[in-house]
């Protein structure tokens, strides 16, 4: 007797994986290698930066009140008492008509209230003194970096969950991590189902197709901050395929197939989720492609049945797989940005459910237009290729016109928006 299975809103199937109470654990990676990865911490400023007054030019440090009756007509001349460079303090304290040659990055010297540029001033030298002239007014606190102007001690530079950039690895080594707290890689383990799939490299057989879907889910995995590893196609035997899932469960955090959550004769994945004894979430939702996505929790483990469908199985883990990743590296913004855009063909397919298709964004005048791309069906690869969003078309409608404004889910950014 077929399975008769009631499907869930899109919305509810969201939140009920959002709820499960998976995170990732941190770990110490040495900064060199921390690129790319996810704050486990807050990066905050353990002391102020600039740690001291600094000169952000090479020039001279001077008393601005010195210059205050100086004009191109009268400059006024100082004496240079001494010369520092970075990474060494005055020994002199500034006086009444007195400079000290000071470079970048420099403290400022007592009694200095400026910074003056080299361009900006005329040097004459003799055998046994120095002095420099300067025909404008400066003003007090002119080019001095002020101390903790760039960060002052205790604040929240960066917050647990950033990725890891460039200019993040130039914070961490400004306040002494040689050592990296980052998030530790959620594993997620990969299966395809099927007897009828070959490995990408082997050529055609009648009757036969190459796995595209492991390919695809293990770049997903990668691009949301997860570590794939793939284990193969499970073999059409339910006590093989019952021993290897639950040997593979030994190892991964997150458990993904792909194919077998239908209710054929060949797809144990359900039997498989009952033998273990894993709590069903759903096993069908009011979506298309993918209503038969499945998701089940086991011993704080979290098992995703993804359709075998190409384009279902891609659409499945965007909305369900990669937001509980992406939370489980800290992110604030687990789901992608959400936003209005117009329709640029017909859609006159109408359909109970609420329905995914892999679209291509243009933004023509201030205006986002999207527009399918390729196939619109579970099974099509095509489509994916060019797809940087998905259009967002309601259930219970009589189908769409070019010209409506639609919802859609960008494929390239981030948002804190739930589709």
């Amino acid at each position: 007797m077929v399975e008769r299975r009631k499907p869930l809103p899109v919305q509810d199937a969201i939140k009920k994986v959002m709820q499960l109470s998976y995170e990732s654990q941190i770990e110490m990676l040495p900064l060199a290698e921390s690129d790319g990865r996810y704050l486990g911490v807050d990066l905050k400023s353990d002391h102020d930066v600039p740690p001291f007054d600094r000169s952000p030019y090479d020039g001279f440090a001077i008393r601005a009140e010195d210059t205050y009756e100086s004009n191109q007509e009268n400059p006024v001349r100082l004496k240079v008492i001494e010369e520092i460079g970075a990474g060494t303090v005055a020994k002199k304290t500034l006086k009444r008509k007195e400079a000290i040659r000071i470079m970048t990055g420099a403290p400022i010297p007592n009694g200095a209230t400026a910074v003056i540029m080299f361009e900006l001033v005329r040097e004459e030298s003799s055998q046994d003194s120095s002095y420099i002239y300067i025909k404008r007014k400066v003003k007090e606190g002119d080019n001095i970096s002020k101390q903790g102007e760039d960060a002052p001690k205790g604040k929240v530079l960066v917050e647990r969950g950033a990725m890891i950039t460039p200019g993040v690895k130039a914070l961490l080594a400004t306040f002494g991590y040689g050592l990296v707290p980052v998030v530790k890689k959620p594993e997620v383990g990969l299966f395809a189902t099927g007897t009828e799939l070959l490995d990408p490299s082997d050529a055609l057989e009648p009757g036969k197709i190459r796995n595209s879907n492991s390919p695809m889910i293990e770049g997903q995995i990668k691009a949301a901050g997860g570590s794939p590893t793939y284990y193969g196609v499970l073999e059409d035997d339910f006590e093989k395929c019952y021993s290897t899932v639950k040997e593979a469960l030994e190892h991964v955090d997150i458990l993904i197939t792909t194919g077998g959550v239908s209710v054929g004769d060949y797809d144990y994945l359900p039997a498989i989720y009952e033998k273990l004894g894993a709590t069903v979430l759903f096993n069908k939702i009011g979506m298309r492609p993918g209503s038969v996505t499945t998701v089940a929790e086991w011993n704080g483990k979290i098992l995703f049945g993804l359709s075998g469908n190409p384009s279902a199985c891609f659409v499945g883990f965007e909305l369900f797989v990669r937001p509980i990743l992406k939370r489980a590296l800290f992110s604030k913004t687990p789901h992608r940005l959400k936003s209005k855009a117009v329709l640029q063909k017909d859609f006159p397919k109408p359909n109970p459910f609420t329905r995914f298709v892999r679209s291509k964004t243009e933004e023509v005048d201030g205006h986002i237009q999207v527009i399918p791309t390729g196939l619109d069906k579970s099974g099509s690869v095509t489509s994916l290729a060019d797809a940087n969003a998905l259009t967002v078309l309601p259930g219970g409608t009589r189908g769409f016109k070019a010209g409506d404004v639609v919802d859609i889910l960008h494929l390239r950014e981030e948002g804190s928006i739930q589709p």
